[in-house]
């Protein structure tokens, strides 16, 4: 490991192999025009060499033969872009010794899954959906009687398997919807979870334990341009289909919630970051249940980085603008690559 560190990989997905979480399955023009804004912002930042790597069997290769000195890990898409995949390559460059940001393989795992995290926040007094796991080869009318229900797959990324019809109101419904999942997405387990109907938030962490832990301020998902006949949820067509009014008619916008709510989720997320191992940024999403209560959704350990995203947008809110946020990234991967260099890790 080199110190001072001047040499710095951005490892993003593979534009060259397909993704089931893009429009059509592959990169798009919007894609492309968020990587050239993101690597701006970091060449922009003095004293630093970067180089973006997009191709994944040759960044393997490079890990081999010339290593950088850090590896900015925003590939959020898994080797070769299979979600299943995502630890793969921290795990690489762990066993090579050539240091990154971002969370580490085993979070990666655990996060994963979205039934774990729920029961890790539910053991850690974090409140949680009613929720049942559901085997992949499970009969239809094993479906337990919890309506309204959002039915979603345990272990999927970028709201793949999660539609318009995901919220379900009875079990005519809930069965229509789990058979087309079975069929669009076999093999996988599913989640029939408790729908909360009120608002969405996120919070965004950048910082580690030892240098301590910044919360950005709570964003809300605004579904108010939505047509009323659409569930209100950041499903598939949100992220893939420029046609719709998900798409289109979705916007985030600064949550207005009282300083004991905005200081809980503050409080959970950092529990969640702590427990799960998650290093350097992450970001958390809860929602209000009809009762009124805020519960946990999902830890992301590795979030979208594109100057259009949530964190983009929750940085914005406490006025730091996306190169700012990108180096908060950086200056607080390197503080932490140090520490560990010296103690011996």
């Amino acid at each position: 490991m080199a110190f001072p560190i001047r040499r710095i990989a951005i490892l993003t997905g593979d534009h060259q192999a397909p993704d089931e979480t893009k429009r059509g399955g592959r990169y798009n023009d919007e894609d492309f025009e968020m990587h050239r804004a993101m690597l701006a912002a970091f060449d922009s930042m003095a004293g630093y060499a970067f180089e973006c790597w997009t191709d994944h069997d040759a960044a393997v290769r490079r890990f081999e033969s010339d290593p950088p000195d850090l590896v900015i890990n925003f590939c959020d898409t898994g080797f070769r872009n299979v979600p299943t995949l995502e630890l793969n390559l921290p795990a690489l460059m762990e066993m090579r010794g050539v240091p990154y940001t971002g969370a580490p393989p085993a979070a990666m795992v655990l996060c994963f899954d979205k039934a774990i995290v729920r029961l890790v926040a539910e053991q850690i007094g974090i409140p949680v959906p009613r929720e049942h796991f559901i085997p992949a080869d499970a009969a239809p009318s094993a479906l337990p009687p919890l309506y309204p229900a959002l039915l979603k797959p345990n272990r999927a990324d970028g709201s793949v398997g999660i539609t318009k019809d995901s919220v379900v109101q009875d079990r005519s419904e809930a069965e229509a919807y789990f058979r087309w999942l079975q069929e669009t997405l076999p093999g996988r387990d599913v989640l029939m979870q408790e729908y909360l109907p009120g608002p969405e938030y996120g919070i965004g962490l950048i910082g580690n334990p030892a240098d301590g832990i910044e919360a950005l301020p709570v964003l809300e998902v605004d579904f108010s341009r939505l047509p009323r006949d659409l569930a209100p949820i950041l499903s598939y067509e949100s992220k893939a289909l420029p046609d719709s009014p998900y798409w289109t008619e979705i916007k985030f916008r600064r949550a207005a919630l009282s300083d004991a709510e905005a200081a809980a989720l503050a409080d959970w997320s950092i529990r969640l970051f702590r427990r799960f191992g998650l290093r350097d940024y992450g970001r958390f999403d809860f929602r209000r249940a009809a009762d009124g209560q805020i519960r946990m959704m999902e830890v992301n350990p590795n979030p979208a980085w594109a100057p259009d995203g949530k964190l983009a947008h929750m940085a914005s809110f406490a006025g730091i603008d996306y190169r700012a946020m990108l180096e908060r990234f950086l200056d607080g991967a390197i503080r932490r690559v140090e520490r560990e260099a010296k103690a011996g890790r």
